[in-house]
Parts: C-alpha cells; sequence; structure tokens
C-alpha cells in the first residue's frame, strides 16, 4: 500500500543531507559543488512536497517548473520562486565545462554564489520540514 507521507519523508531526509553536504562543499572551497547540490536539496525537498500532497511520480529538475505546479496547492512554494529560478542556473553549468561559455566550472562560481545557493536551499529544506510537520 503506498504511503506518501513516508515517501515525502524519504525525499526530505535526503534533502537535508544533501543540504549538510553543500555546507561541507562550501566550507571546503568547492563553490561549483556547492552551488549544484544545494540545488538537489532544494529540488527534493520540494519533490517532498509533492509527494505529501499525495503524488505517485514527481518528475523533472527544474525547481521553477516544479513549484509552479504544486504552488497551488502549497502556496508557500510561490514566495520561493525566484530562488528556484537561481538555483535552476547550478543545474548544468556547475557541473559541466560546455555548460559555460568559456572556462571550467570550478574556476567559475565563487563564494558568494555558493553561500547564497546554500542559504536557498536551506530555506527549501525548511519548507519541506514545515510540510511533513502538519502532515504528522
Amino acid at each position: 500500500m503506498w504511503d506518501a507521507g513516508a515517501e515525502a519523508d524519504r525525499w526530505r531526509r535526503q534533502a537535508a543531507n544533501d543540504l549538510a553536504f553543500a555546507r561541507v562543499a562550501l566550507r571546503e572551497r568547492f563553490y561549483a559543488q556547492a552551488c549544484f547540490i544545494a540545488q538537489q536539496a532544494s529540488e527534493k525537498a520540494v519533490k517532498s512536497v509533492a509527494y505529501g500532497l499525495g503524488e505517485r511520480a514527481v518528475l523533472g529538475h527544474s525547481l521553477v517548473t516544479l513549484v509552479s505546479r504544486y504552488a497551488d496547492r502549497a502556496p508557500d512554494l510561490a514566495d520561493l520562486r525566484e530562488l528556484a529560478g537561481i538555483l535552476d542556473q547550478y543545474y548544468v553549468p556547475t557541473r559541466y565545462p560546455n555548460g559555460l561559455a568559456g572556462g571550467v566550472p570550478f574556476e567559475a562560481f565563487g563564494e558568494s554564489q555558493a553561500a547564497a545557493a546554500v542559504d536557498a536551499a536551506g530555506r527549501f529544506v525548511r519548507l519541506a520540514g514545515r510540510h511533513a510537520e502538519s502532515r504528522g
């Protein structure tokens, strides 16, 4: 039997773990990686919310798309739409040299970008936690 709450919790817990890793990457000056993992943590947090709403399959990687898809049933997601757009920019270019006009990711992303991405991811993970508490 499908347990939407349990599935939501699995995604929320992984989002929190990814956020912890992004903080390590930031502290250790792996800025491109911190940006990417922040995007991943945020994506998993939104998917946690979606599973908590009863979704059985949540596909896609764009935070903007995911936020838009579920904001009508989880209105607090709409507050994070701008951050979603910023974090979406870290999905490919932070990992692949051909995702940038020139240079390589580890040289292109800096501390302030990584710190802002990790802070944004924290907001997404906290939102997923609040949704979990409201179900519990």
